[in-house]
């Protein structure tokens, strides 16, 4: 057994999710599968690449020093492997290119817009790149990297501020929130902002002005919000289903055992859809069909929500932008 790229991508996502549970879930792997691809990699070195401590796991000496390696080969790996797809289908007009790079800030519309976009154009070979951070996506589709990127931004905030790009908004959603089940407010079909102003809140971490303006409107409601913990999606679940935070989320949150989703009454708070490109890119000629895509991928998001769906046709003005 040899050392390849995806042992060191495995080994990148222990050391990010600080727990092998955690990155299994990020994975959609089994935890015991993760668990037993760990050792088989740890044998193969001759040592630990992780210390097992009661919250979690930590870097070994060894853990640390293929991490910095992995973190230099994984990226010049991936641009080696997409700049030679995206020159191998180059000089052909009128095709669609054999490769095609679409980015995403962590949002609901990546999926389905890669499973409508490999429908569409039989052959294309999709390749994606997620990012907390829009601003970095932007610069990624400013360098030719990623050729279409969807990205949010809070309320009427401007797109990533990267020159020479080409954004369209796909839509406008207000911003929920997540109880457990058993919260004494979780009954009612919204709750007003002001109601929760003894909770400690969580949300998924970005850039841009989302915590300034969730900051603002619990001003306007009369309190100042105790803590707002960033971190990543099974964290926040974990802390809704703990009783430990009351989590924003997007509205189109599928129903789960113990959580529900209420809007906020006076929707104080909402988040733009974007999809972005370079207007000279390789794939730029097809951005009439991969905005029409897209804005597909985002109506197949909400149709899956009933909840969403209709809170939707007593709110108009969000979901959907008119064209």
């Amino acid at each position: 057994m040899e050392l390849e790229l995806r042992h060191l991508r495995l080994i990148c996502a222990i050391a990010d999710a600080g727990s092998v549970t955690k990155a299994a879930a990020n994975l959609g792997l089994a935890q015991p599968a993760l668990s037993a691809q760990l050792r088989r990699v740890e044998r193969m070195l001759g040592g630990s690449v992780f210390e097992r401590h009661r919250t979690g796991v930590r870097p070994t000496p060894l853990g640390d020093f293929l991490l910095a390696r992995a973190r230099l080969l994984l990226p010049a790996a991936s641009g080696l492997r997409e700049e030679a797809v995206r020159l191998s289908g180059a000089g052909r007009p009128g095709e669609p290119p054999a490769q095609l790079t679409v980015g995403s800030a962590t949002g609901p519309i990546l999926g389905r817009l890669v499973h409508h976009l490999t429908t569409e154009y039989a052959g294309l070979h999709v390749g994606t790149h997620v990012s907390w951070s829009a601003d970095e996506l932007a610069a990624l589709v400013a360098a030719g990297r990623v050729d279409y990127t969807v990205v949010g931004v809070c309320g009427e905030a401007p797109p990533p501020s990267q020159a020479g790009l080409t954004w369209r908004v796909l839509g406008t959603d207000p911003v929920f929130v997540l109880f457990p089940a058993d919260h004494p407010l979780a009954g009612q079909s919204e709750i007003a902002l002001g109601e929760l102003a003894d909770e400690q809140w969580a949300a998924t971490p970005g850039d841009g002005c989302f915590a300034d303006c969730f900051t603002s409107a619990c001003a306007r409601a009369g309190f100042i919000p105790r803590t707002l913990y960033e971190t990543d999606v099974v964290s926040c679940l974990d802390l809704v289903e703990s009783g430990d935070a009351v989590v924003l989320c997007q509205p189109m949150f599928r129903q789960m055992d113990g959580i529900v989703a209420k809007p906020i009454a006076g929707t104080p708070l909402t988040w733009r859809h974007l999809i972005g490109w370079h207007p000279e890119g390789p794939a730029a000629p097809l951005s009439n069909q991969i905005l029409n895509l897209a804005t597909q991928a985002y109506t197949d998001v909400i149709a899956k929500s009933p909840r969403y769906s209709t809170w939707l046709r007593t709110h108009p003005g969000y979901g959907i932008d008119a064209p």
